[in-house]
């Protein structure tokens, strides 16, 4: 794989609270990864509305760095290894296959992007677009002992084909997704955005997802469904049932600016789930 130039680094770094390039430690591996998934927020506005999903570079960077979008594994993964890379981290971009809320021993399809960073010759993963799921640091690769991150615990376990990374929600430990080490190309993520934003049964054609991070919380949206969920607490919900609401509380909770998104009002009319009487 050809190695990807961000066009806007120093803009970059600044969202991410940087104003000069870190040194590319774990430190700063942790740092970056904490703060991406609350700067730059998981969605698929793109599928509901039926445009286009780019991941090439420049395509990402003008949605996600200049246009006040978000993205998906796909966009914001690409761009974070385009970090990593400019930073001289040693990272290699992998893949996997999303078995979150299938059942045990599923086997579904490579439509997951994340990357794998060694550091002193130590193998972590790192992800900053997998929902409202996403590890908010890196993990280390190479055990089984739970690992803690700044939201919820999580688990690598070594299975024969690869791995599976596990969550402890609620205090079960729910599977998340497979993946191996094998490098990935271009054409297979080419691949895989082409199934996931436009096979009528993929779920990112079918519903409306975002979410987003911050200091012990995380915010996500289903369609009309939006809940702040705590470390710690329960979950607080609401539905919305209003698309000029639902575009404010995308703008408020999510920081996605959406006024320049063609077809967006209608296109979130259509996904809304009407409150019951």
């Amino acid at each position: 794989m050809s190695e990807p130039r961000l066009t806007n680094l120093k803009l970059y770094l600044q969202r991410l609270g940087f104003e000069t390039p870190p040194e590319p430690t774990l430190a700063t591996l942790r740092l970056l990864q904490l703060r991406h998934t609350g700067v730059f927020p998981f969605e698929n506005l793109a599928t509901i509305t039926g445009a286009a999903v780019l991941i090439d570079l420049p395509s990402i960077e003008e949605k996600v760095l200049l246009g006040g979008r978000g993205g998906y594994c796909y966009e914001l993964n690409n761009l974070f290894f385009a970090l990593l890379l400019e930073l001289g981290f040693d990272a290699r971009a992998i893949s996997g296959r999303v078995v979150m809320n299938q059942p045990e021993g599923s086997w579904t399809a490579r439509t997951h992007r994340l990357s794998l960073v060694t550091i002193d010759d130590v193998r972590y993963i790192t992800d900053v677009g997998f929902g409202g799921m996403v590890p908010t640091a890196p993990l280390l690769l190479d055990t089984e002992t739970e690992q803690a991150t700044p939201h919820e615990p999580y688990r690598i376990e070594k299975q024969a084909d690869g791995y599976m990374l596990r969550a402890n929600v609620a205090g079960e430990w729910r599977p998340m997704y497979l993946f191996d080490l094998q490098r990935q190309e271009d054409i297979d993520y080419t691949i895989g955005n082409w199934y996931v934003s436009t096979h009528p049964e993929s779920p990112f054609a079918q519903r409306l997802m975002v979410a987003r991070t911050g200091d012990g919380w995380r915010k996500t949206l289903n369609n009309g469904s939006f809940a702040m969920h705590r470390m710690g607490v329960s979950s607080e919900r609401r539905e919305v049932a209003d698309v000029g609401e639902l575009i404010e509380l995308l703008a408020r909770e999510f920081d996605l600016h959406l006024a320049d998104v063609p077809h967006v009002r209608q296109s979130l009319a259509r996904i809304i789930t009407p409150v019951s009487a």
